[in-house]
């Protein structure tokens, strides 16, 4: 079972490169996140997801193992294969994915080419439970921060957000970490800090057509 590649890149195509190894060429399948930062005749290492059927011989290949672990989480969802969750993992990275599962943030998905809303909905109600800890730990961080205020003042926060206009795995993201910054924080003071970082909604495109 081939669990790494290291070789200079021969080809590079939609979705795939060669990568030459000792003169043994491999084709290995990746996301447009790895792709792009790959350059023919450049040397790379790959961590290689090997795939056997009776009629073929994969390799996914990916930069880093947090990349390789998300695409082995992604294809135990029904309906998720090979092609969706490098589809995935070409448009979020590990931070939008973690953010967006815990958010249940079905829009995150839905930009993805092959995810409608049903496969999105199921990718988060089969992923939450497994990476929920993982996307809040920023919010768990501080020692003052627990209970309640992780679940609950944290939550109400993301909530207040989403309402006022802005996505929720952005309003997650930002609460999370402005919690994790300030763990004796108040609901109000939550808020006006992700308003802060997020920049007041009427302020992104609405005066396009308005004249200074």
């Amino acid at each position: 079972m081939i669990a790494k590649l290291a070789g200079l890149i021969d080809e590079i195509n939609e979705g795939s490169a060669i990568i030459d190894v000792r003169g043994v060429g491999y084709l290995v399948f990746c996301s447009a996140r790895t792709l792009s930062r790959l350059s023919p005749g450049q040397a790379a290492k790959l961590y290689i997801e090997t795939h056997v059927r009776e009629d073929h011989i994969h390799l996914y290949g990916f930069e880093d193992l947090s990349e390789r672990d998300w695409f082995r989480l992604l294809t135990t969802v029904q309906g998720v294969g090979t092609k969706v969750a490098l589809a995935i993992l070409s448009v979020l990275d590990a931070e939008k994915l973690m953010h967006g599962i815990a958010a249940a943030d079905k829009t995150a998905f839905t930009q993805v080419s092959g995810v409608g809303p049903k496969l999105a909905s199921r990718l988060i109600g089969e992923l939450k439970d497994k990476v929920n800890a993982i996307a809040l730990s920023p919010v768990s961080s501080g020692t003052a921060v627990a209970g309640a205020q992780a679940g609950g003042l944290a939550q109400d926060a993301v909530s207040a957000l989403v309402n006022l206009g802005y996505s929720a795995s952005d309003a997650f993201a930002v609460i999370a970490q402005v919690a994790g910054q300030s763990p004796d924080a108040g609901i109000e003071a939550l808020i006006k800090a992700g308003l802060a970082e997020l920049g007041p909604r009427d302020n992104r495109g609405d005066n396009r057509g308005e004249k200074p």
